[in-house]
Order: structure tokens, then C-alpha cells, then sequence
């Protein structure tokens, strides 16, 4: 086989690898839950030992040993050996979690994780396997003794039927290894029904016309011959018959051939010739009928094939927007002649557009399994019990945003362990349970995904952020801040209310590191804390990076887009209450209190400071720590969709601006970072400052 054939098998091992993960997470889940049942047990086990099967066909020793005694103490617990207890089921979380960390080492070819040391004999003590663990998971039947020298006294012959479903040669499977897999059970001769296979012109390659009858003579039990065919499981029809004309105890095995499969039926007594179950395999009855309902599948994709896909999507929406353009330019009369083509094609591209989208939107699911196991490690850290709590798994996201994602939330939890919940006799002492919970939820609202990441623990302490940042020089001891702005000191870069070093806590990165990268995928994170009710971190994406819902406004003769998501309301200066301050300074006092006013067009250095504001408009922003501010622009010209194009690849990183796009007229307009121009007025000076430091 070519080098890149196996590597196609390795990565598609790998693949199915995330999923039984994934189902192993959920059976673990469901077992925490109170669903103590056998088939939550074998879906674990499956999981396992499929795991184990996959990997020993590419010879990864180090995962096949582990997940070999794994599933032996698996296996004790389905079978009713020994009971999954709380305790139990934390060591085989753990044990799933290190099975994921070998996994993660097989694909990168990388040295086993050192943490998985003295799992197994914790795993061995508690189920009480030991040394025996192999001969024990062993079905309760009476053994049999396999005598390789010849004695086939114990050898019974047996007659096994084999049909191919669609897609066993298109997922990889060959029934020739598994025909010789199974001679190194005992003596076996096959026959092949060809009756079936078309001529060569019309043969299609992915589909198996051929069935086989196979005569197996072995002292193996029917479980050990099916564990053969156990990852073809559902891609075959496998009967296991006595053969009819074998003699009870065979001296030796017959000479000659093996006669065809129709003699072996008919050589069989009268009741063989009626019962269905001993006819020969129907080559129609292992392929569907082509008008039966077939169910939905799912294929696989690289993703680079779906990115270039939707970049070819966004480069039709913004020709798409071209030629609305020039049809604009045109004449009255072709204009309205052109216009409701247009509108269709218009259509049909956004369509496709929110197809696409949707091909590269995941749930939230695998992130929050991962998210489980920093839960596990955090509490094991700190010495806390906690109680994890997911909602709205199944939210979906766009796979780019997921990615990105994994490092903010699980520094958040962290610090929601560490930080937030109390030990276990403080929580004894106010009346709470002794295991906190910490929840992590994900929702759609508005065109946006909202996920929430919640603690019951003490809340923040706000005198003591207060007292910190004071202490650190970042702010004054007479400074006035409510509860909201002390609250986002902590977003602050360095800062940290953990006094000692610790695994978790206590090296200078704080929560600016997690803000920083949720702005880098253009969201906002906030927080909610009540005093001895807990702390909520709130962070608004946005459902893909491909796409932006905003508004074009023009600044100094330049357009630009601004997030609808930012956006508050927009204002006239001749009705709003805009009062003068400092040297060019302005302030809008509304329902919020005094609200600084930036001017838009003289922060890029398009034009000088703006002397006579009621021609203009202001645009009301509210910024990621729920504070307000009004950006001074000339003009608003419409709300669209854009696509995003990124500054910082195709040009360079510039402050204030989040991104880039292409207009309808074929001109580049930039997309506003508004968090990020409130934080750069204030670096700048001058006025800016001075409008800071008065509100």
C-alpha cells in the first residue's frame, strides 16, 4: 500500500478515535447522571475496545496496553463484578482522560504523558482485576483447550456466510485480511459466489458483488470468530451455522474440495431445506433495494476545501454587490429593468452563503468535554470538590471560533476554581454544600452566540481588587468606581488577586489574556458577581469569522464599517445634550450618565478635531465592560452584510481597526475595533484624555 493510502487510514483512525472519546465522555456523563444500565456500560466498553483494536493495527504498543487492562476493568463492571461508585467513576475519567492524552501522542508520534503512572494500579486495586484481569474479562462459558500440536478432539467445523453492505470498501475494509485474521483460528477453506458480479464495464469498484461461504474447522467460540468481523460490524451480514455434513468429532479434516454451497444445504436433513435461516445468502438482500429510504450519513471534509469554498462564496456576495452598484449608476429605466434579476441572484447568493456557513458550524460539545477535564484537573489542583454542569451543548458554532476558544474558557475556569469557589469548610460554614459547581452554558441570541461561564462560589471581592490595583499604581486612592468598574480591573494586563504562586494562579496572566483573544474573534466578555452568590463571565461572539453584520458610515470622505453588534442607537448633536470640555473635548449627557465622545475621523488623522458637531452624527457604543460612548461620524449610509477580510494577513495589524472588507464599488472600507479606539483615545492624549479623566 502507498505511504499516502496509510496515511489516509491513519488519520481516518484518528477521526473515529475523537468520536469514541467523545461517546466514552458521554457514557461517563450518563453513568454521573444515575444511569447505571448495561448498555451505557457497553457503549463505554465499545468505545474502548474499539479504541484498543484500531490502534493495535498501527502498532501503538503503549495505547493497546493501556486500553487493554482499561477495558478489562470495564468489563468488570458490566458484568456486575463490581459496582461503579463515585470513586470509581472518577478513576475511570481519569483513566479516559489519559486514554485521550495517548491517543493525542500516537497522532504526533510523541512520548506517552507521564501522568497516566500508577493509573492502572489504582484501576487494578479498585475493580480488583490484577494480574488476572485478562482471563477474567473471558465470557462465562466452559474453556476449551486448543492443542496446536493436532489434537482436534475439541475441534468442531463450522459454516460461516459472508455478504457485503454498501461502503465496506469505501471505509477501508478488505475481507481478504479478514478471511486470513480468521484461518489463525483454525482450518479454513472459502468459496466465492461470483453469480453476482456484472460485467467489467459496468463494475463499479467502491461496491462488493461477491459473497463467500467459508468452512471453518476450530476449537474457538463463536465470540472470539465474531470479535474477527467486529469492525465491519454493520458494513456485513454474518451467519454462523454447524456445519450440516461435518462428522461431531473429525479425525482429520476431509480431502478434496469443499463442496459448493448449494450441496451443503442440500446435503443437510429435510428441515435445513425449510428453514429460511439455513438458505444461501441473497445477493440482493445484502444490498437495498434502490427505492428503499436510505438514512442521512455524514462525510468527512478537509477543512481547507471548505474555507477556499467559502471564501469563493464571499467573493461572489461582493461582486454580488458590485453589480448592484453599476445597475445603480445606470439609467431610470434599465435600472428597473435590471433590478429584479438582480434580486434574485441576490437571494440565491445568500443562500448559498448561509449554506456554506452552516457546513462549518459545530456544536459546542467536544469543547465542553474538554472543558470536563480541566474541571477534574483544577479541582484535583486545589483541593476542591466540583460539580461541572453543561447547557445547550448541542449549540452550534463556527469550527474556527471553537478553536480559538479552548484557551479563554479554560483559563476562565481555572480562575473560577481557584478564585471563585470556596474551600470546602468555608462553603460548610455559610450553608452551602461542600462541592461547587461551576456551569458553563452556550446559547444563540440576536445573531450571536452568548456562552456564560458561572461559579457559586463567594463572588468577587471587590475591596480587595480595589485595594490591589491601588497598591499596583493603577488607580488613585481617591478615585470613585462602581461595583462594574472595579469588577473589570481584573481584566487588566498583570493583574492578579492571588497572593502566592500556584499551579493554577499567581504568575501575572490574568483575565486580559482571555478579553484579548475574545476581541480577536470579535466578541466581548463581561462580568456579573454578586457577594457570596457567585460570578458570571458573559462572552458574546459572533456565530462565524467569515461573515459581519454592520453599518457603512462615512468619515471625512472614507468609509467604514461599524459592528451592529456595538452599535446602541445613533443620535443628532442638536437634540442630544452634548456639552463642550477641555480644548475640543465633547460629553453626552443621556439616561447613563455623562458619556465621553470621541471623534472618529480626527482619531485616524483623518482631518483635524471637529469645531462644529451639529452636522454630524453620533454614534452610541457600548464597549465589552458595559460602558457607553459616542463616536462622532459625518454620514450613515446603510446597513449590510460584509465579508471579512483580515488586515493583519494581507497587510499589517492597525489600532482601532478590526478587520477590512470590499465594497460594492470594488473600494477597500475598514471594519472599527470600538473597544479598541476607546482604549487608544486614551493613550493618545489631549483631548481624549481629558474627556477619560472628567467622566
Amino acid at each position: 500500500m502507498s505511504s499516502g493510502g496509510t496515511e489516509d487510514f491513519r488519520s481516518s483512525f484518528f477521526e473515529e478515535c475523537e468520536e469514541l472519546l467523545e461517546s466514552m465522555q458521554d457514557g461517563f456523563d450518563l453513568l454521573a447522571d444515575g444511569a447505571q444500565d448495561g448498555e451505557t456500560m457497553n457503549a463505554i466498553f465499545r468505545a474502548v475496545h474499539s479504541i484498543k483494536g484500531g490502534a493495535g493495527a498501527f502498532g501503538f504498543t503503549d495505547l493497546v496496553t493501556f486500553a487493554h487492562q482499561f477495558e478489562t476493568a470495564l468489563d468488570h463492571v458490566r458484568s456486575g463484578k463490581c459496582d461503579a461508585d463515585e470513586e470509581l467513576l472518577d478513576l475511570f475519567r481519569q483513566c479516559g482522560d489519559h486514554l485521550a492524552d495517548l491517543v493525542a501522542a500516537a497522532r504526533c508520534e510523541g512520548d506517552a504523558p507521564p501522568r497516566g503512572e500508577g493509573l492502572l494500579d489504582r484501576l487494578a486495586e479498585a475493580t480488583g482485576t490484577g494480574d488476572s484481569g485478562a482471563e477474567e474479562i473471558l465470557p462465562d462459558f466452559e474453556p476449551v483447550t486448543l492443542d496446536l500440536g493436532g489434537n482436534a478432539s475439541d475441534d468442531r467445523a463450522l459454516t460461516l456466510r459472508f455478504a457485503a453492505e454498501p461502503g465496506l470498501f469505501t471505509s477501508g475494509n478488505e475481507p481478504l485480511i479478514l478471511f486470513r485474521a480468521l484461518a489463525g483460528l483454525g482450518t479454513l477453506e472459502v468459496e466465492a459466489n461470483l453469480s453476482d458480479v456484472p460485467p467489467l464495464d459496468a463494475l463499479d469498484p467502491t461496491a462488493c458483488r461477491i459473497d463467500w461461504s467459508l468452512r471453518l474447522v476450530t476449537a474457538a467460540s463463536d465470540d472470539d470468530i465474531r470479535e474477527v468481523f467486529e469492525f465491519v460490524e454493520g458494513l456485513c451480514r454474518l451467519e454462523i451455522e454447524p456445519d450440516a455434513i461435518a462428522d461431531p468429532a473429525p479425525e482429520a479434516l476431509p480431502d478434496g474440495p469443499l463442496p459448493s454451497l448449494s450441496d451443503l444445504i442440500g446435503g443437510g436433513d429435510d428441515s435445513a431445506s425449510t428453514d429460511p435461516a439455513a438458505t444461501g445468502p441473497d445477493p440482493s438482500a445484502a444490498r437495498p433495494e434502490a427505492s428503499a429510504p436510505r438514512p442521512g450519513g455524514t462525510i468527512r471534509v478537509d477543512l481547507e476545501k471548505i474555507d477556499k469554498l467559502i471564501n469563493l462564496v464571499g467573493e461572489l456576495v461582493i461582486k454580488e454587490a458590485m453589480l448592484s452598484q453599476s445597475i445603480a449608476d445606470l439609467p431610470g429605466q434599465a435600472e428597473s429593468d435590471l433590478s429584479a434579476s438582480l434580486e434574485s441572484l441576490k437571494q440565491l447568493a445568500g443562500e448559498i452563503q448561509e449554506g456554506v456557513m452552516a457546513v462549518r458550524a459545530q456544536p459546542v460539545k467536544p469543547m465542553f468535554q474538554r472543558m470536563a477535564r480541566i474541571v477534574r484537573e483544577a479541582g484535583a489542583a486545589t483541593g476542591k470538590r466540583v460539580k461541572f454542569v453543561t447547557n445547550g451543548e448541542f449549540t452550534e458554532v463556527d469550527k474556527t471560533v471553537i478553536e480559538r476558544l479552548v484557551d479563554p474558557l479554560t483559563h476562565m475556569i481555572r480562575n473560577a476554581i481557584d478564585h471563585g469557589l470556596e474551600t470546602g469548610d468555608q462553603r460548610e460554614a455559610v450553608g452551602k454544600p461542600r462541592e461547587g459547581t461551576v456551569t458553563i452554558s452556550a446559547a444563540h441570541r440576536s445573531g450571536r452566540v452568548m456562552i456564560d461561564v458561572a461559579d457559586d462560589g463567594g463572588g468577587i471581592n471587590r475591596e480587595k481588587v480595589r485595594a490591589l490595583a491601588i497598591e499596583r499604581g493603577l488607580i488613585s486612592g481617591a478615585e470613585s468606581l462602581s461595583a462594574s468598574e472595579i469588577d473589570n480591573l481584573l481584566f487588566l494586563p498583570g493583574f492578579s488577586s492571588k497572593d502566592e504562586v500556584s499551579e493554577l494562579s499567581g504568575r501575572g496572566v490574568g483575565l486580559d489574556v482571555v478579553r484579548s483573544e475574545i476581541q480577536t474573534l470579535g466578541g466581548r466578555v463581561a462580568i456579573h458577581s454578586e457577594p457570596g452568590e457567585g460570578t458570571v463571565f458573559s462572552i458574546s461572539l459572533p456565530l462565524t469569522l467569515a461573515v459581519l453584520e454592520g453599518m457603512v458610515i462615512r468619515v471625512a470622505n472614507q468609509t467604514m464599517v461599524v459592528p451592529i453588534s456595538a452599535m446602541h442607537e445613533t443620535l443628532q448633536p442638536r437634540s442630544a445634550a452634548i456639552h463642550p470640555i477641555g480644548a475640543g473635548g465633547w460629553v453626552l449627557r443621556n439616561r447613563t450618565g455623562l458619556v465621553p465622545v470621541i471623534d472618529l475621523g480626527h482619531f485616524f488623522g483623518f482631518r483635524g478635531p471637529v469645531t462644529e458637531i451639529d452636522s454630524h452624527v453620533l454614534l452610541l457604543i457600548e464597549s465589552d465592560a458595559s460602558q457607553y460612548f459616542a463616536l462622532i461620524v459625518d454620514d450613515i449610509q446603510e446597513q449590510r452584510q460584509v465579508v471579512i477580510k483580515s488586515l493583519e494577513t494581507n497587510y499589517q495589524q492597525v489600532q482601532g481597526v478590526a478587520a477590512a472588507t470590499i465594497l460594492g464599488d470594488g473600494r477597500i472600507a475598514l471594519i472599527i475595533d470600538p473597544d479598541n479606539i476607546t482604549r487608544g483615545s486614551v493613550a493618545l492624549g489631549g483631548a481624549h484624555s481629558s474627556i477619560q479623566m472628567a467622566v
